[in-house]
């Protein structure tokens, strides 16, 4: 917030130090009915993703600027760097912030404050829903659907088959407002806007006439979780399929109403026109009276990507309108009448167990409720502050246990292997006669790759406000997983799922760290107790100790090549990070790829792109050494073993935007290998995942004692067919930032069962001083399905950076972080 004209932390200032000046928040940035500069700036840069870290940008921008009118890059760096964005938006921060310097020069170009989009509607009906329409007599059943039409498509799963999206609906009410329902849910990734942008194409609507109702379990379609890169692949094409049945049904309606062909009516901003002075009749007129429910056909045709007129461009979403202006509600912000807060009591370390406790200080507390149900110990208070201090009043013994930290991590996880399940289950597939391969290979490496445990720090911790009426549950959570967290909620509560709802707002970033019900069940069994309302917000040490971790890897590999230079060998094990990106993309007759879970002791789960960034990193890593094994251009090395085309073209976009055949006037060596000295390098990596391709280019200098300074950084990707071209541009550039923090100094610092740097102090994520500038070249394949771009994008700055310190100084380096202080290690 602004006191005066100086940016303070509101979290820190005591009260006592406003006394006298102006307290200005981002809701009062705008003035007469304009928005402020910045404000505007940030919308029209679309310089954030989730919005949560927006209103501290913006206050402290305004700052920045009523102090400074035209700050550059580094004044701008220096000033803002104690602000976060863990979306990794500074790109677009940089240049709004430039764009604000403008308009603070131009009020004449500033734009009336907009008005926030009207919630969906949640259709309901009277206890019969569309998409549970079995009832032989439909008469009674329509009777109790809202008014309007209802479109729905897809089907039930089959019993036992795991689906992750079987059906999606829409409605068009007699307001003509459309409003798409989805069991995905929104933090920031865009899938909201995409979603609207194609529902708007097959009703050829505006985009903006379009609400998408997500991730609430008693209105959305069942919905797997959003996880994976999976909404477009998933929800997209069903979403499309029910919007096209609907255009049918409307121009049907149409037609027998003016008693026309089909054939001549158009359809278009929402209403339904026949010839030039024929009648015409809007989406609401055309539904007025009406409720039906229409199954799409399984033959509905679907715009193509190529022919599209909507999607495909670039849209300014409605919701940024809310975030810049402060009227956007998180899971934080909610509340209900009656609220109390709660905290859990946490152990001091993994794998403590109580051995007993005396909660009577805690209960001596005014208005305090303890807890105890089993091993759960929490409480109840008036606010947040008295639960977390009633919870720390609590007396508890603990037995600990000794573990394995850091330095004992590889040994460890190599002699402690599982059999997992699932996701988590072994994986092993293998070609050809490897191990003959690798002892005939006249060369050969052979090394090991490591990463680090991650943390997610999404700014918004998990949180999740709980009530209970008539022995219903109804739970409001920033979670990915909202079906999830019912099943669970319904099996550790012994309710029946329909007598749980789960409602998910727009959250506050996840990137993978929000699956599941760890903060649900909190508020669920202490409201339960409390017999009323109770919120559950983790504190920033909590997120980071007991929210689970992207997994440490540890990776073999060996591999051979002829004296042509052709790879003839290749074996690759992943001990407990994953198989997701394991397959290698190049060709190799013979080739071994092996994943061995590991008993972690540490939580480890999902994280934004899960393992492929470190299988990329050793792949990468070591496709760069076999290319200096054998002499070759690394570009040229990986060209001549790719029979994929998409993924050498984006390659190739990145190599040549970097400037690539270049590289040796500004190294003044090769493009690997330049010595033990400090100097300049570029770096290549490549790598498919989720039938996206990607591939990123970096630009180094290392200085003579080691200190690296990273330039540049250009990301090529490959969705398919791009839908919101600046929405992708978006989160490749903050998927190469994100990914830039894991690769150079992100990592998790833990004894003995416990996180020794559970703080933003000291637990490091990139900063705006830490961000290059960075490039996203979006490789359009109208050809193609669309699959998501929030996770991809990560996976190759690791080895681009590693394969580009190598050019610069010789020095391989072989584990994530390469320079957690800034220096790279020549051990």
């Amino acid at each position: 917030m602004l006191l005066g004209r100086r940016a303070v932390t509101a979290c820190t200032t005591p009260a006592g130090e406003a006394a006298g000046h102006q307290v200005t928040t981002v809701e009062g940035l705008a003035e007469d009915g304009l928005l402020h500069p910045v404000q505007q700036a940030w919308m029209e840069t679309g310089a954030l993703q989730c919005g949560y870290c927006t209103p501290g940008w913006l206050t402290g921008c305004a700052a920045l600027l009523a102090r400074v009118p035209h700050p550059d890059d580094a004044r701008i760096a220096a000033e803002l760097a104690g602000h976060l964005c863990r979306c990794c938006t500074y790109p677009r921060i940089r240049a709004a912030v430039h764009r604000a310097a403008e308009l603070m020069e131009q009020p004449e170009s500033l734009e009336p404050v907009p008005v926030p989009p009207a919630e969906p509607a949640v259709v309901t009906g009277t206890g019969a829903r569309p998409w549970d329409q079995v009832a032989p007599d439909p008469g009674a059943f329509l009777a109790g659907l809202p008014e309007g039409l209802v479109s729905v498509a897809g089907q039930e799963p089959a019993p036992g088959v795991l689906a992750t999206s079987t059906r999606a609906w829409l409605h068009v009410g007699p307001d003509g407002v459309v409003t798409a329902f989805t069991g995905k849910v929104e933090a920031g990734q865009g899938t909201r806007g995409a979603l609207s942008l194609l529902v708007a194409e097959e009703l050829r609507v505006p985009p903006g006439a379009v609400r998408v109702l997500m991730g609430h379990t008693g209105v959305s379609p069942f919905d797997l979780g959003t996880f994976g890169s999976r909404s477009m692949p998933d929800a997209a094409p069903l979403l499309c399929r029910a919007a096209v049945a609907a255009r049918r049904v409307l121009r049907e309606t149409a037609a027998q109403r003016f008693g026309l062909a089909e054939a001549d009516l158009t359809v278009a901003d929402g209403m339904v026109a026949g010839p030039d002075g024929a009648p015409s009749a809007s989406f609401g007129e055309l539904v007025t009276g009406m409720h039906r429910v229409e199954q799409a056909r399984a033959d509905e045709q679907v715009t193509r990507p190529g022919a599209w007129s909507r999607a495909g461009r670039p849209v300014r979403p409605t919701a940024v309108g809310a975030a810049v202006t402060g009227t956007k509600r998180f899971p934080s912000d909610l509340a209900v009448p009656g609220m109390r807060h709660g905290c859990v009591l946490r152990a001091p370390a993994y794998g403590a167990r109580l051995l007993g406790l005396d909660p009577a200080a805690a209960q001596a507390m005014p208005g305090v409720l303890v807890v105890r149900d089993g091993d759960f110990v929490g409480v109840v208070a008036p606010t947040a502050r008295a639960a977390r201090a009633a919870a720390g009043a609590i007396a508890a013994d603990w037995e600990l246990t000794a573990q394995p930290g850091p330095a004992e991590l590889e040994a460890y996880l190599r002699v402690h292997p599982v059999e997992g399940q699932g996701f988590s289950a072994p994986y092993r597939h293998a070609t050809g006669d490897v191990d003959g391969a690798l002892a005939a290979g006249p060369s050969r490496l052979t090394a090991s790759y490591t990463t680090a445990y991650l943390a997610h720090v999404p700014l918004e911790p998990r949180v999740a406000l709980a009530r209970w009426e008539s022995g219903r549950l109804t739970v409001w959570a920033g979670t990915s997983t909202p079906f999830r967290v019912r099943g669970e909620l319904a099996e550790a509560l012994g309710l029946d799922e329909a007598g749980i709802q789960v409602i998910v707002p727009d959250y506050g970033g996840g990137f993978g760290g929000k699956h599941g019900s760890a903060a649900a069940l909190e508020a669920a069994r202490l409201a339960r107790a409390a017999d009323g309302p109770v919120k559950v917000t983790w504190s920033r040490e909590e997120e980071f100790r007991w929210g689970y971790l992207r997994p440490a890897a540890i990776i073999d590999i060996a591999a051979s090549a002829d004296t042509a230079g052709q790879l003839t060998g290749w074996s690759f094990t992943n001990i407990n990070s994953g198989q997701a990106g394991i397959a290698i993309p190049y060709r190799v007759p013979s080739q071994r790829i092996v994943y061995q879970p590991a008993q972690s002791p540490l939580p480890q789960g999902s994280y934004r792109a899960l393992a492929a960034t470190a299988n990329n990193f050793a792949r990468e890593s070591h496709m760069d050494e076999m290319a200096r094994l054998a002499g070759a251009d690394p570009l040229a090395f990986r060209l001549d073993h790719l029979d994929d085309d998409r993924l050498a073209t984006v390659l190739r976009r990145a190599a040549d935007r970097i400037g690539w055949d270049r590289r040796d006037q500004r190294s003044g060596g090769p493009g690997y290998g330049a010595g033990p000295g400090g100097g300049h390098g570029l770096g290549l990596a490549c790598g498919r995942e989720k039938n996206s391709r990607v591939a990123t280019a970096a630009e180094v200098r290392v200085g003579d004692d080691g200190t690296l300074h990273v330039l540049r950084l250009v990301t090529a990707f490959d969705c398919g067919a791009v839908i919101d071209p600046a929405n992708l541009a978006n989160q490749v550039e903050g998927a190469t930032v994100m990914g830039l923090g894991g690769a150079l100094f992100e990592q998790v610092d833990f004894a003995d069962g416990v996180i020794r740097n559970a703080s933003l102090s000291q637990y490091r994520v990139p900063r705006l001083p830490d961000v290059p500038p960075v490039e996203a070249i979006l490789v359009d394949r109208p050809d193609q399905p669309s699959v998501g771009g929030g996770e991809t994008p990560l996976i190759a700055v690791a080895p681009a950076l590693a394969n580009a310190i190598r050019a610069a100084a010789g020095t391989r380096l072989r584990s994530l972080p390469l320079a957690p202080q800034g220096k790279i290690s020549r051990v």
